[in-house]
């Protein structure tokens, strides 16, 4: 269907990808996953013929139609929902308006009336009589109302146009489909919606997420970029990472056997290799060393960093009592008559249809903001680590990483043990002496993770941690958010990590709370919590994470 030749990709002298050779068949549906920089975007690119390549070719079966989702958000701000979603079927969408066009001229010329009667026959060919409704139907099941469809893009709101530009990828049954981070501030509704349209799609799909547990349920192979090249394996996410760990082990230990064998034949020639009788043996085994020597393995583009989050002291019986608490910004509501308390060894994951409504809890728990009317308590043995989603305010200053990490240490904090602790987080060498103003969103990130465990906090207030991490990085804050005994409260938008960390749900709506003692998945699949929050959003908004 779609595979390249040889394809090499540079940006000046660093090479993204070389001689790459793959090939994307019919009826699969390939996740491609690679770290941060790795090229996963701009290979999408380049396969859809808005990259430029130095060498190698790229084959699309001819007649094959490319459907790409969209990034830019603001490029159709001029045009009604309708005609950005028909416009994922470009050749269809000219010929609409060109009949459109023709059909409303008060004097037609033969020609005109000749190309008109082709353009019928054309767009029956094309189904393009059901073009409108078959669009339609996409808009109303990721939740873009009838409503909505004759609206400018640009008076949406951002959540809203994602699902558009979504539906504008997804019409018209493209052969190729290109999705980069296809679940980006979709909501849960969507998100499944998304995840039952791929898995029963019957051409070729290649997407890039950071989502493990929309990858399992939609992949049918997964495209790992490492070492500059593409290697694809069979399976979902979670076969694949339990794959490679296998065949790393194997390396590891195959390596470590040829190391033992090496050190002993070189302490055999040292031994005897002036002694006449035994030179002879030692020149052999000299050679066979030589053999065994294992060459380098080419730098891998995976780095992996390790999160533990370690509590000074275990939290008292009293955590954190929540009493009628209500906060509104600009006229929206988005606490209201909150209440409940913080148990021992609770790990809440917070959502709602507003991403704004945990954000404003958590900013009110730690002092940031001022709550309308309501009032919290913290235990006396409490203390608590908060890391927020907007971060920007952290890294305004013009100092390094490790001078930036240094302002929230102890006294007992050296400069050795701060590098060791930032090394744990991928800055090593001279990482830790960049300027903090300039850092990337992952990096910044990593540096806010640094902070929340150097703390000894035994609360850890996280709101997205995930947020800019690659896949490796996802998974080291989720498994050390797994360890942490103490209390976590947080939320996110990687169902993975809420469903491994989270032992309860605390859904903030408008008009009240719903409070469960249960995983991330039983708590959506429970028919009760359902009718309660139809109950509380009144038809409101759609459900988020």
């Amino acid at each position: 269907m779609i595979a390249c030749s040889e394809l090499t990709i540079a940006f000046g002298q660093q090479i993204l990808f070389k001689d790459v050779s793959i090939k994307f068949s019919n009826d699969n549906c390939y996740g491609l996953i690679g770290a941060n920089g790795s090229g996963k975007s701009t290979f999408l690119r380049a396969l859809a013929g808005e990259q430029e390549i130095r060498s190698g070719q790229i084959h699309v079966q001819k007649g094959k139609r490319i459907a790409t989702l969209r990034q830019d958000h603001f490029a159709f701000d001029e045009f009604t929902v309708m005609q950005t979603a028909l416009m994922g079927h470009k050749e269809l969408y000219d010929m609409l308006n060109e009949k459109e066009l023709l059909e409303v001229k008060d004097d037609i010329t033969d020609l005109e009336g000749m190309r008109l009667a082709d353009l019928y026959g054309e767009l029956a060919e094309l189904d393009g009589y059901e073009a409108e409704s078959e669009a339609g139907k996409l808009l109303d099941e990721l939740g873009v109302s009838a409503d909505m469809h004759h609206s400018l893009m640009e008076n949406l709101e951002s959540g809203v146009k994602v699902r558009v530009l979504l539906v504008q990828a997804l019409f018209g049954n493209p052969d190729i489909l290109l999705l980069d981070e296809p679940t980006n501030n979709l909501d849960l509704e969507s998100i499944a919606w998304l995840e039952e349209f791929l898995y029963n799609f019957q051409n070729t799909v290649i997407v890039v997420s950071h989502d493990r547990h929309f990858l399992n349920r939609v992949c049918t192979h997964i495209a790992d970029i490492d070492y500059k090249t593409i290697r694809i394996y069979a399976g979902n996410y979670d076969f694949w990472y339990q794959a490679t760990q296998l065949a790393v082990q194997r390396f590891k230990d195959e390596k470590r056997k040829r190391e033992d064998k090496i050190k002993d034949l070189e302490d055999f020639i040292a031994r005897f290799s002036a002694n006449a009788s035994k030179a002879r043996q030692a020149t052999s085994r000299k050679k066979l060393v030589e053999k065994l020597t294992i060459e380098d393995m080419p730098a891998s583009s995976r780095k992996h960093p390790f999160v533990e989050f370690k509590a000074s002291r275990n939290c008292g019986k009293s955590i954190l009592k929540v009493t009628g608490l209500n906060k509104s910004i600009d006229g929206e509501i988005l606490l209201k008559d909150l209440n409940f308390s913080v148990e021992n060894g609770d790990k809440i994951i917070f959502v709602g249809a507003n991403n704004n409504a945990k954000t404003a809890l958590f900013d009110i728990l730690t002092g940031k903001i001022q709550a309308d009317s309501g009032s919290f308590e913290w235990g006396v043995t409490i203390t608590a680590s908060y890391m927020p989603r907007d971060n920007a305010d952290f890294f305004l200053k013009e100092i390094t990483v490790l001078d930036w990490l240094r302002q929230f240490a102890t006294g007992e904090n050296t400069e050795q043990y701060l590098r060791g602790f930032l090394g744990r987080m991928l800055f090593s060498g001279d990482d830790v002496m960049k300027k903090v103003n300039v850092l990337s969103g992952g990096e910044r990130v990593r540096c806010l993770l640094s902070r929340s465990m150097l703390s000894g906090a035994n609360v850890q207030i996280l709101d997205e941690p995930t947020n800019h991490l690659d896949l490796e990085a996802i998974s080291a804050v989720n498994e050390g958010m797994i360890r942490f005994p103490e209390i976590i409260l947080f939320g996110s938008h990687d169902h993975e990590l809420n469903n491994t960390v989270a032992n309860r749900v605390i859904e903030l709506t408008p008009n009240g709370m719903i409070d469960r003692r249960t995983s991330f998945d039983e708590y959506f699949n429970d028919p009760r919590v359902r009718d309660q929050r139809n109950v509380l959003y009144r038809n409101q908004q759609r459900m988020v994470i």
